[in-house]
């Protein structure tokens, strides 16, 4: 497993404050807004709001909490969320891409240009690193769905392309285009997903000794704490003893 999925993990076990979990909350219901506004409010007739709403639940966002954000999409008036992509290299020359939805560009920008040079990384061109990622669609299991024969049949049936099995969770991959259709059929075959969303998956990694993980993890923190910044993918590797220390 790339090292960051095993870095979000080790996140979720150790769980998150108050706080952090307050933050989440909102960049959930701004992505949910977004996609409601974009396209149809009703999760059943727009497939991006049908995957923002699922996301939103595999976090515990309450159902209120769900719909104020499509109520909001179709309010006179609302804030309007511009999504963009920026691009860097952070500690140890790792690619990182960082999605923001934002209402002012130069804001976001500067505040992540600022983040990127604070932290041992540098901000590129769009373009400079995601040659490095490809654009896929992620559906995650719990493991006791079943075993990794069971899952990988309905996962091959319903187009999928990769299943990766751990001891904590199926992680199935399909193209970015299919994700909607995919994730649909699969929950005709397995049940609820935990989660179902577009992710960069990295095509190549660069390992990372104990000193460049956790400069690179501050980075990706700092990132992640802004409210602006709706995720952060980086191509790192870290050997499990590495992982071990960050975690400890």
């Amino acid at each position: 497993m790339a090292g960051h999925s095993k870095w979000a993990n080790i996140q979720h076990r150790k769980g998150r404050q108050d706080a952090a979990r307050s933050k989440l909350f909102s960049k959930l219901a701004k992505e949910i807004t977004v996609a409601a506004k974009m396209g149809d409010p009703d999760p059943d007739k727009n497939p991006r709001l049908r995957l923002a709403v699922k996301e939103a639940k595999s976090q515990s966002v309450p159902k209120d909490v769900i719909q104020r954000a499509i109520d909001k999409s179709q309010a006179a008036g609302g804030d309007d969320y511009e999504e963009i992509r920026y691009e860097g290299y952070g500690p140890g020359g790792v690619a990182v891409i960082v999605e923001a939805m934002t209402d002012n560009r130069n804001r976001t920008a500067s505040t992540v240009r600022s983040t990127f040079g604070k932290h041992g990384g540098n901000l590129g061109e769009t373009g400079s690193v995601s040659f490095m990622f490809e654009r896929k669609g992620e559906i995650v299991y719990p493991a006791s769905i079943g075993d990794e024969d069971t899952v990988m049949e309905a996962a091959i049936e319903a187009g999928a392309e990769n299943v990766e099995s751990t001891e904590d969770q199926h992680i199935i991959t399909c193209a970015d285009t299919d994700l909607n259709e995919v994730s649909t059929a699969l929950e005709e075959a397995l049940g609820e997903s935990e989660t179902a969303k577009l992710i960069w998956q990295p095509t190549t990694t660069t390992d990372l000794d104990l000193d460049g993980a956790q400069k690179l993890m501050k980075l990706i923190e700092v990132l992640e704490d802004d409210e602006d910044v709706q995720r952060v993918t980086a191509n790192f590797e870290i050997s499990d003893e590495v992982m071990e220390q960050l975690a400890g």
